[in-house]
């Protein structure tokens, strides 16, 4: 079955990039070379700390597996994700990297560029996996069992020994990649008994080598490729839910919305989409909720 069992365990393990968000937002068009006023905001971001982010509402208690430089940036950031519920105790900090950042600029036509700087993330590698390995939230012995979300700015390396490790034999792992420029990272979960991945039109055509005019197509192809779950968005057009162990391919239209903002809402239908299926949703249930969630998100209506 491709629903997830509803659970006890309301720990969501984020696994990845937790940094500062650095965005500039203008309601103009914008081109390259475009000089525009507009907003510019700082605040706790990275996919694992916005899949966190958005899970709270949901119920789910956010704990962080990540990287963050022992610099006064680190030091502020792990208190502003303290602040904001996070469970930080296993942040692993790092003594010879700044903290990470992303920059990205956003017009009213869409998302017009963006740089991830997760170097610290990277070079802590494995370090960042420490406590599922030595007891204390699993080892190889005693896996951990309960959800796990990871996202492609870790390196393919590390992906891979996730992907083969026995600590993570026994989770429900939910892989979404950080930016289409890294979606072929999620390559080591292509054919994972227990992987579900998050991706989006753009990014299911590079996994698969190829262009989707559909999300119901793409959804389809990733399962004929060998893919054992999968969940496409594309943007305001129907989103599609592919299961290798049920025939057909879900699919459902988010609700219409003015768009306020476009970083984060990935990390929020993910987030939801994991919450509903904990909750005993099955895939229709659980689509829809998700659409709801990153709908009202995109709005500008959701805070997270």
């Amino acid at each position: 079955m491709c629903e997830a069992r509803s659970s006890m365990t309301r720990d969501l393990l984020c696994i990845g990039a937790v940094l500062w968000d650095i965005i500039g937002r203008t309601g103009s068009r914008m081109r390259v070379g475009s000089d525009v006023p507009g907003r510019i905001s700082r605040l706790p971001g990275g996919v694992a700390m916005n899949i966190a982010m958005a899970a709270q509402p949901f119920g789910l208690r956010p704990v962080l597996l990540t990287a963050v430089g022992r610099d006064p940036e680190g030091d502020e950031l792990v208190t502003a994700c303290e602040a904001l519920g996070m469970e930080v105790g296993h942040v692993h900090r790092s003594e010879s990297h700044p903290t990470d950042r992303y920059m990205a600029i956003e017009g009213e036509n869409g998302l017009i560029a963006a740089i991830a700087d997760a170097h610290s993330l990277e070079a802590a590698g494995a370090r960042i996996l420490t406590p599922l390995v030595d007891g204390t939230l699993g080892s190889p012995e005693a896996p951990y069992t309960g959800p796990v979300a990871l996202d492609g700015n870790l390196t393919l390396a590390l992906l891979e020994e996730i992907a083969a490790h026995p600590a993570f034999a026994e989770a429900d792992l939910r892989v979404a990649p950080a930016s289409p420029g890294k979606a072929e990272r999620l390559r080591p979960f292509l054919h994972h008994h227990r992987a579900v991945l998050y991706v989006n039109l753009e990014e299911a055509g590079l996994l698969c080598g190829r262009l989707f005019t559909s999300a119901p197509e793409a959804a389809a192809a990733l399962i004929a490729g060998g893919a054992r779950r999968v969940l496409v968005t594309d943007g305001s057009a129907a989103a599609a839910d592919g299961c290798a162990r049920r025939e057909g391919i879900l699919s459902a239209a988010p609700p219409p919305v003015t768009v306020a903002r476009i970083t984060g809402a990935g990390d929020t239908f993910m987030a939801a989409h994991v919450a509903a299926e904990l909750d005993g949703a099955d895939r229709a249930t659980a689509l829809e909720a998700a659409l709801r969630a990153a709908a009202r998100y995109v709005s500008g209506e959701s805070p997270v």
